[in-house]
């Protein structure tokens, strides 16, 4: 049972590789795909409440690792839903994308338990690549030759982290003399504010800095999101995050807050990555373009709750990670419905949305509430949250100014209100959409309302998932 979701996964993923081989329907092999999510996501549920190790206690196995689990599983399934027929896709290498969807998915999950070096790199490349390659696979289109530039700009720049990651993890080596976290965290804890330790911890961060999109590691962002098809977009903004900020949360619990260096250099990254989101999103006319320098600026509102270094204080992250996923999905779920043969959808392309469709207008709405922090829905709820967390650690300063960028990010979320509600539709065409689309908007608005009003039945679930690393 331990391992029972990831053996799920390389069944699903041997599966795909069959079908791969002959010619099926595009119908055939997303029913497949989206049967095999289905499994997936019981699987996880199953072992929730598994505990143990496993490879010579270098994969840990707990209810932090199992929560964050059946997210992927819940988020990814999401994805397949709304995704439809793969329109962005060529229709030829459909089998093979589901394949790499799925070992992505894979690597996130081995991501989340893994407890060593070794483990947690190895995790990280078998789910970097997988979607490096599902990138450059969307139809040419309107975008001509756009998706393998942003393939080779995501490669080259997950080369770059992943090579500062590695000499991190050398350097961490060489001070402590081993590999796993548990016995890193016991000889760093006397060293945190030499220049070694702190080099060290920084560049070991940078490899899921560049998962979850912080400043200075953000550079693949805009033309990633725009580049890719909106299906592997709605993908890459919300189920790698998950388990980013898993191991980001593992790998800050090593630090205590004595090691001032480290606190601050967390601080500049947050900060950082608040102020260049916001500002780069407020001219922005692509919607996915919008969307990936928003996460940039959320990203930096996590590290508000990992700063406080307390067990309260991560399991706000995490509050705050899931319920970012969820408007993400409501955004990206309008987004590839909207759009039409696969093409990007640009802010004018929303126009009149309320009229077209007027449950996509109110999916969408809720997200883009949600994500600019407008009560009472989850994103007000975790942005107070963690601002009154790093308040009582005495972070007057951070929490100012991620006041302000809250203002700034008002802005440009209602500007796509208001082209949806206050414009008539013109000659935009009709919105097709089925009974699933109308299942998951009303799913994805209860959710983003239900977690943003009872936030305390959610918040223990995160206290009782972060106490078994503390």
């Amino acid at each position: 049972m331990l391992f029972l979701p990831e053996l799920t996964l390389l069944g699903a993923g041997l599966t795909l590789f069959i079908f791969s081989l002959g010619k099926p329907s595009s119908g055939k092999i997303r029913n497949l795909a989206l049967s095999l999510a289905a499994v997936t996501f019981l699987a996880t549920m199953l072992c929730i409440y598994s505990e143990g190790t496993l490879f010579y206690n270098s994969y840990k196995v707990d209810f932090f690792s199992q929560f964050f689990k059946v997210l992927i599983a819940l988020a990814t399934f999401i994805v397949l839903i709304f995704s439809g027929k793969l329109d962005g896709i060529k229709e030829d290498i459909q089998p093979e994308y589901y394949l790499f969807l799925f070992m992505s998915v894979l690597g996130l999950m081995m991501l989340v338990s893994s407890v060593e070096l070794l483990a947690i790199f190895i995790s990280l490349e078998l789910s970097s690549f997988a979607v490096y390659l599902m990138v450059p696979m969307r139809k040419a289109g309107k975008m001509g030759g756009a998706q393998v530039e942003a393939g080779i700009k995501y490669l080259l720049y997950g080369v770059v982290a992943t090579g500062l990651m590695l000499y991190g993890m050398s350097y961490i080596y060489g001070l402590t003399g081993s590999t796993h976290l548990g016995v890193i965290a016991d000889k760093l804890s006397r060293m945190y504010n030499q220049p070694a330790a702190v080099i060290a911890v920084v560049l070991v961060l940078a490899g899921f800095f560049y998962k979850l999109a912080l400043v200075p590691l953000h550079f693949w962002v805009p033309d990633v999101y725009e580049g890719a098809s909106n299906e592997t977009t709605s993908f890459i903004a919300t189920v790698p995050k998950l388990a980013a900020v898993a191991l980001l949360i593992r790998i800050v619990t090593l630090v205590t807050p004595d090691g001032n260096v480290m606190t601050k250099v967390l601080m500049v990254c947050a900060i950082a990555s608040m102020f260049y989101g916001n500002l780069s999103a407020l001219v922005q006319t692509d919607v996915k373009r919008l969307l990936g320098f928003s996460g940039i600026s959320h990203a930096g509102f996590v590290l508000l709750g990992l700063l406080t270094f307390d067990l309260t204080g991560y399991a706000t992250a995490m509050y705050y990670i899931v319920g970012y996923v969820f408007m993400n999905l409501a955004c990206f779920l309008v987004v590839c419905t909207v759009a039409q043969n696969g093409n990007n959808v640009s802010i004018d392309d929303l126009t009149g949305l309320h009229k077209r469709a007027p449950l996509l207008a109110l999916t969408l709405t809720v997200g883009l509430f949600a994500l600019a922090g407008i009560p009472p829905l989850v994103g007000f709820t975790g942005k107070f949250m963690l601002l009154v967390g790093a308040l009582k650690q005495g972070y007057l300063l951070l929490v100012t100014l991620a006041a302000i960028n809250t203002a700034i990010a008002i802005y440009y979320y209602l500007s796509i209100v208001r082209i949806t509600f206050c414009t008539d539709d013109a000659d935009r065409g009709s919105v097709i959409t089925g009974r699933f689309h109308y299942i998951l908007c009303f799913s994805l608005i209860l959710i983003i309302i239900i977690m943003g009003t009872i936030p305390q039945k959610f918040i223990d679930i995160t206290t009782t998932a972060v106490q078994t690393l503390v």
